[in-house]
């Protein structure tokens, strides 16, 4: 059983809906958030990157900063930009992405359910980043951002998606990125009351994206205390519409290894081939692309080198930490080196590639996608992902939902 709760959302006047949303504040930085809200007054930015509108010599975690945030919030809504319904409701939230639709339900899930494990995680959080969204929440008053939340498919609530979806869309815009995104608000008592009994009836909820925001919900419930904080606001997704991208590798050096001895190291855990095409591509679970020196190669993982019974071990990132850059090069964690550079999947090959050719990186490794069947294994295991294993895309814009709490 997992709670949700419909909820009296802040959210754009639908004639700002496109100039409010934004990335969400994890994925770009300082300068880029900067030049991302340049010349829109509305951008949520200003709320969620407040820095943006201080002096470049504050830091982005002075109080100055989460202030500013809550001006910048309370403005919005004094000013009509951002305006609240006057009843709970849940909302749909479309995005279409080079024509792979994924549509979720804007919902509050409980944080008694995260501290009891129905709401599964699969990866660690840094204190330091919790306490950043933990202070932009409690300054704001509100949840400013929404978490990533899947679900396990449910034939019911995948037709009351469906059903409502043929309703015209309260906002309906594509993003500076190429993505589609449409919105709507479910009213209706009836429909409401069948959402939250679904949900009743639901074993578990699995966090895909906003690990760091979800962990400073909890910790915002303990501090405020009180039924209205306890609550995390998130976006859930049937797990068919999900879809994970790879995520890759620069490495900066092989270490005591020219480039020849480091493929020659390779072979002892990996079956090389090597590619003549302009970009190869991984085709499968288990193998990698790597660039160096010009060549792509095949590494396809030797019979041995994981245990397939192993919801952790088998999957590829820690294939390839365990068996190259700890074995061979002796990186013992991913997380704090700056010998690796991890890239998102939305970069593309081409960006790999050309990394190494400007002699940015020594060498690329590219990674097949993990299934999201993966990842829920992992979950259910009560077990992480290795670091840096899963690229979602795409990301849910910030802005079209704001919790008050």
């Amino acid at each position: 059983m997992t709670t949700v709760k419909a909820f009296k959302a802040v959210r754009p006047n639908k004639d700002f809906a496109s100039e409010v949303s934004c990335l969400p504040y994890d994925v770009m930085d300082r300068d880029e958030a900067k030049m991302m809200a340049a010349g829109n007054e509305y951008s949520f930015l200003r709320v969620v990157r407040s820095e943006i509108d201080l002096s470049d010599d504050i830091s982005a975690y002075d109080e100055s900063v989460y202030l500013k945030a809550k001006e910048n919030l309370d403005n919005f809504i004094k000013d009509g930009i951002l305006i609240q319904d006057n009843k709970e409701c849940f909302y749909l939230y479309e995005e279409t992405m080079d024509g792979r639709v994924q549509t979720g339900i804007c919902a509050l899930c409980s944080v008694e359910d995260y501290n009891n494990g129905k709401i599964k995680k699969h990866e660690f959080t840094l204190p330091k980043k919790e306490i950043d969204r933990i202070n932009n929440f409690l300054y704001c008053r509100a949840h400013t951002e929404p978490v990533f939340f899947i679900n396990r498919d449910d034939d019911e609530l995948n037709r009351i998606i469906m059903d409502h979806k043929q309703n015209a869309p309260v906002y309906d815009f594509v993003s500076d990125d190429g993505i589609k995104h449409r919105f709507w608000v479910i009213d209706c008592d009836d429909t409401i009351q069948k959402i939250t009994d679904i949900f009743d009836r639901t074993d578990a909820l699995y966090i895909a994206d906003g690990h760091h925001r979800t962990a400073s919900s909890a910790k915002v419930s303990e501090q405020l205390g009180g039924k209205n904080a306890g609550y995390i606001m998130a976006v859930i997704f049937p797990e068919s519409q999900v879809k994970i991208m790879d995520y890759n590798r620069l490495l900066m050096d092989t270490g005591e290894y020219t480039a020849e001895e480091f493929i020659d190291k390779l072979g002892e855990d990996f079956i090389i081939e090597k590619k003549e095409e302009h970009i190869y591509k991984a085709s499968a679970t288990h193998e990698f692309a790597m660039y160096i020196e010009g060549a792509w190669y095949s590494l396809t993982a030797k019979d041995g080198t994981f245990d397939a019974n192993d919801p952790v071990e088998r999957i590829d990132a820690q294939i390839m930490q365990k068996n190259i850059f700890d074995k061979i090069l002796g990186i013992k964690d991913p997380k704090t080196t700056d010998r690796l550079k991890f890239v998102g999947g939305i970069r593309g090959y081409g960006y790999l590639k050309d990394a190494v050719d400007d002699k940015k990186a020594t060498a690329a490794f590219a990674l097949y996608p993990v299934e999201v069947k993966d990842l829920l294994d992992v979950a259910d295991a009560g077990m992480v992902m290795p670091p840096k294993s899963t690229w979602f895309e795409p990301k849910l814009r910030s802005g079209l939902f704001v919790h008050m709490i």
